[in-house]
């Protein structure tokens, strides 16, 4: 995507080449999406790399107008985008919430910087402040995570390249050339505003195509109930197959709380990705348990739910009559309908100006206003609502 990309530094490139980084090969970007767009089989480690380039190029055009970074905050914000998604378990968001109760990819990010600073003797520190938000200079800390940093400008134009959704394509050159500071604000300047228009509308639509499209939710929730399922059993089968990092986290229930108490958990995690979950699953495909052998095959099988979005709730009617049918078909009980019928909920929200790290575009006269009002188009306050929409899941059955 981006031809030669350099690695500026020494410390940089030892980061990079840990194995703990090096985790980040086999964990897929997209989790199951490839199973809806075959070519979005690109990693994590893709993309932190590219989210790493666009940096370079962000503090190198801030520093061209007179902002002040020194070589050490410099390295600091090129290493807190490099490692922002080191936390990611197997599949990437499709499992966060599975493996480890209540703990989200950014706590396991800070878990590991903290775990590499102590490797590297401490010079990842500044690194760390800038992802949590502590160091002085606050708009390093939005360059890396805010709703306009470089981790969305690196994923919404990777994810379009891979997936071939063209309506993902943003202007990242012209963006981070746009980039700007005013009292410690990260700003596009006024003449950027068109390219920061069709990067929230950029990501809209990729949200609705591929990030929540019906297909790829449906794998996930099939992936999501099989672990589900597969702990469930682990405490009736202690044999249950599984690969040593996995079976970890199936006999043991981790929580925030005990995360934080339990250096053991980190050490397994550390060492899942995507080919644990897949491996387990093939071996599953012909367990004893019925349950888990169809959840198994139909993901295998590419067998995946049916799934209906719509505005509003679905009657209770509707699901009844999917779990009758579902539960003769299949003849399975019914305490195990919720694996094969249920709802959900999703939401798309392209930008919240709401919050504190709202996307800022600065006048000549140096004034400061809100993109959502600084806009000409219409649209674009409509882009700042939550849209949230309902979702049937049931099994394809004849």
């Amino acid at each position: 995507m981006y031809g030669l990309i350099s690695i500026p530094n020494e410390l940089v490139y030892d980061v990079i080449n840990h194995p703990y980084f090096q985790r980040l090969r086999h964990i897929k970007q997209l989790g199951l999406s490839h199973l809806v767009y075959p070519g979005a089989l690109h990693t994590r480690f893709h993309h932190a790399i590219g989210a790493m380039h666009l940096m370079i190029q962000a503090v190198d055009t801030l520093k061209a107008k007179g902002i002040k970074i020194s070589p050490k905050e410099a390295e600091g914000v090129i290493l807190a985008i490099l490692l922002h998604d080191i936390g990611h378990g197997p599949f990437s968001h499709s499992l966060e919430y599975t493996i480890i109760k209540g703990i989200n990819h950014e706590e396991m990010s800070l878990c590991i910087m903290e775990l590499l600073n102590k490797t590297f003797k401490g010079k990842l520190t500044i690194a760390i402040q800038i992802f949590q938000n502590k160091y002085p200079k606050k708009f390093l800390h939005q360059l890396v995570s805010s709703q306009l940093d470089m981790d969305r400008l690196d994923y919404l134009n990777r994810d379009s390249f891979f997936t071939g959704v063209s309506e993902g394509i943003v202007g990242s050159d012209r963006i981070i050339k746009m980039l700007a500071v005013e009292n410690d604000t990260l700003v596009v300047e006024a003449k950027g505003i068109y390219s920061i228009e069709k990067f929230l509308i950029a990501r809209r639509l990729m949200y609705w195509q591929v990030y929540l499209h019906k297909t790829v939710l449906g794998a996930e929730k099939i992936l999501i109930n099989i672990l589900t399922r597969a702990k469930e059993l682990q405490l009736k089968h202690p044999h249950l197959f599984a690969t040593p990092a996995l079976k970890y986290f199936l006999q043991n229930n981790i929580t925030n709380k005990n995360w934080h108490q339990n250096s053991e958990a980190l050490t397994y995690f550390l060492q899942l990705d995507d080919h644990d979950i897949m491996s387990s699953i093939k071996v599953w495909v012909s367990h004893e348990d019925k349950v888990l052998s169809i959840l198994c095959h139909n993901l295998i099988a590419r067998n995946l739910y049916k799934v209906e979005i719509q505005n509003e709730a679905f009657s209770k009617t509707r699901i009844n009559t999917l779990k009758k049918d579902v539960m003769l078909t299949l003849k399975i009980n019914p305490t195990d309908l919720k694996y094969f019928v249920f709802t959900d909920s999703v939401n798309n929200s392209a930008y919240n100006a709401a919050t504190k790290n709202s996307i800022s575009v600065l006048f000549k006269n140096h004034s400061v206003l809100d993109v959502a009002k600084a806009s000409d188009q219409l649209n674009l306050t409509m882009l700042s609502n939550t849209v949230t929409k309902q979702v049937l899941f049931y099994p394809k059955i004849k």
